[in-house]
């Protein structure tokens, strides 16, 4: 089998070079003639090194073993000459390619000179098919500048399979350096002692673009993902438009962001620091500090005790002044009930200062806790942006911790929200060995539980196998003693009139605290038919420091939900419980501490089922108190506190 064989001519004034060498069947010929000959203005390439060694006569165009060739002009990089190559229709048929003969295949080539005259200039030529001279202008180099024969994707899968050298991979020869988008400043070191991956952060001072910081539009409040990508990790907030992005690398969305908006200040919401992209560099300023401050509220202690006697009044950036401790909740939607609860708990002395340290809870795990922290301590903040906050990530929490029990978008009783609430903090803050928290520290109490119940009860009990103490007999009905804990305490409100008076309008009632107090003096029976028919009496053995009450005034049957309007007079100051209620006697060096102050009161306006919440708070400081509705806080006076359909109560007891 004749192999074939491939003619590279090179011409340089009256010398000719010849070069034949062995080309794989699949291919055809090729024949490179040079068109101009120009000095090389550069170093010449391997193969004009090669072509330029072996000399031998000049090789005529009618030799050419192929009928039709398709030209294609190439320039190489390292000379000026041009090159005609003809590449041979191989895949036509050998039959077609027999029936030609040699005359018609030598008239189908025709020598060009490059001004357009046959044959004028011998020096300047280029060898062009028959089919060809109907195109105006030659094809582009870049089409076919790749040399038939060489098998290029060899050499690439070659590279790729090449081992790496010193952890770096190259591509066509050049070392390719991997991108990192992770924006960790350190670096730990390896069993070696070498460090992994290390990145240096410059520190500047001089930024241009802090004027560009528009304080105006941030807002920390809501929950800190990534606005493309959803993401809680590594996000950055631009401080030019107040949006949050993820990273800070060149494939990041932050990245991007300050290329594409030309937005170039961040700030890393968990770490603190400032940024300059797509610069890359740190920015230490002291300006920026009140950024931090409302970013991540701070507190010393000896600030912390003097919030109950600060009487000043903060400005926020619109001008507009507002009270620290006293500002707006924002209402997400329907979360009022929410609202007035964080407002109630907020006027709890060392519960607040409790959760305006975070190294106090440090420790815990859970977000709920952390994230009423934070909530506690940008309500008390003296520096922020705005005088209203937004609960948006403690409801986030609450929704996870609850399972959606009380979620965003419904309402709920804001006595079950509490009670819930307090449960969950203090499982959340216990100590495994005492079992004790700031939660119970401020509102656990103890009652003292007396169940009277009939002997069928008894025996249902006793089948069960739940252990009975203190149990007595008499005339057939078992009387059950035991002290239980107690949070809250729930008052009953006598039923409201059927009839109507004079006026043809319903008669709203009004009752004393006091009357409603003595359901738990020990002696006054209340019916219980719930989970078993029974008569409980409750007397209080140890009074909390802060007492929380509330009235029932929904009531709940098969069809609807009733709310019972009954007024309740309460006094605002030097409430006595021992008055009513029978306390324990002290021990020796103690004294009986049984006068409580109100401090927060929680009411209802509207249907049952509908309507809305509200609060009115005290503030200490000034011994004034304000009506509070989500956004609205406005002053009132004391008197005006008991006008209204109180739900819930917390008592603060006199220290005095």
């Amino acid at each position: 089998m004749v192999s074939k064989q491939t003619s590279l001519i090179h011409s340089h004034g009256s010398t000719s070079t010849h070069l034949r060498f062995p080309l794989s069947p699949a291919l055809s010929p090729v024949t490179l003639l040079p068109a101009t000959p120009s000095p090389p203005p550069y170093p010449p390439d391997p193969l004009s090194s090669l072509l330029a060694t072996d000399s031998v006569a000049d090789h005529p165009v009618s030799q050419m073993e192929d009928s039709k060739t398709t030209p294609t002009f190439v320039k190489t990089p390292s000379t000026r000459f041009y090159w005609c190559i003809l590449l041979s229709d191989w895949h036509q048929p050998s039959c077609v390619k027999d029936m030609k003969s040699k005359r018609e295949r030598e008239a189908d080539t025709v020598i060009v000179s490059e001004d357009g005259a046959s044959d004028s200039d011998p020096k300047r030529q280029k060898v062009i098919s028959r089919s060809s001279l109907s195109s105006s202008s030659p094809p582009p180099a870049s089409e076919n500048s790749l040399l038939p024969g060489f098998n290029y994707g060899d050499e690439d899968e070659d590279e790729e399979n090449r081992p790496p050298v010193n952890g770096l991979t190259k591509r066509n020869g050049v070392p390719e350096v991997e991108e990192y988008d992770d924006d960790d400043d350190d670096y730990p070191l390896d069993q070696g002692g070498q460090v992994k991956r290390s990145r240096d952060i410059e520190i500047r001072r001089d930024c241009p673009y802090l004027d560009t910081v528009n304080r105006q539009v941030l807002d920390f409040d809501f929950e800190k993902f990534c606005s493309v990508s959803l993401s809680n990790l590594n996000v950055y907030a631009c401080l030019v438009c107040g949006k949050y992005y993820q990273g800070r690398g060149r494939k990041s969305h932050a990245y991007t962001h300050s290329l594409e908006a030309g937005h170039h200040v961040f700030i890393n919401l968990q770490t603190e620091k400032v940024y300059c992209l797509p610069d890359g560099y740190e920015i230490s300023d002291p300006s920026l500090d009140d950024i931090r401050h409302v970013l991540n509220p701070r507190f010393t202690q000896e600030q912390v005790e003097q919030l109950d006697k600060n009487k000043l009044w903060s400005r926020a950036l619109d001008g507009s002044d507002y009270l620290p401790g006293m500002v707006g909740l924002n209402n997400i939607k329907e979360t009022d009930f929410v609202n007035v609860t964080i407002q109630s708990l907020m006027r709890v002395t060392p519960l607040r200062n409790f959760f305006l340290i975070p190294k106090n809870y440090q420790h815990c795990k859970s977000p709920l806790v952390h994230r009423y922290g934070e909530l506690t301590r940008k309500i008390w903040h003296t520096r922020n942006f705005k005088g209203q906050v937004s609960p948006h990530e403690f409801l986030q929490a609450v929704m996870k911790a609850s399972k959606k029990r009380f979620r965003i978008g419904a309402q709920s009783d804001p006595v079950e929200f509490m009670s819930w609430l307090l449960n969950t903090l203090h499982s959340d803050l216990r100590n495994s060995k005492k079992n004790s928290s700031i939660i119970y520290d401020c509102f656990q109490g103890e009652l003292e539980v007396v169940k009277e119940t009939p002997n069928k009860s008894i025996t249902e009990k006793k089948e069960d196998g739940e252990e009975l103490d203190g149990v007595t007999q008499h005339n057939g009905i078992f009387t059950e003693t035991y002290r239980m804990p107690f949070l809250m305490l729930g008052l009953d409100l006598p039923p409201p009139p059927l009839f109507q008076d004079v006026m043809e309008k319903n008669i709203i009632p009004q009752v004393p605290l006091f009357n409603i107090l003595k359901k738990f003096d020990g002696e006054m029976i209340t019916e219980v038919v719930r989970p078993r028919i029974a008569r409980m009496r409750y007397r209080v053995t140890r009074l909390p420091q802060y007492i929380i009450l509330h009235m029932r005034r929904f009531t709940k049957n098969n069809f609807f939900v009733e709310k019972n309007p009954t007024l309740v007079n309460f006094p605002v100051k030097n409430l006595e419980l021992k008055d009513y209620i029978p306390l324990p006697t002290p021990k020796e060096n103690e004294r009986l501490r049984s006068k409580y102050d109100l401090i927060a009161n929680i009411v209802h306006d509207g249907k049952p089922g509908e309507g809305s919440y509200r609060v009115f708070v005290q503030r200490k400081s000034e011994e004034s108190w304000y009506a509070m509705q989500d956004l609205h806080v406005e002053e009132t006076l004391p008197q005006m506190v008991a006008l209204s359909e109180t739900y819930m109560q917390i008592y603060e007891q006199q220290q005095q």
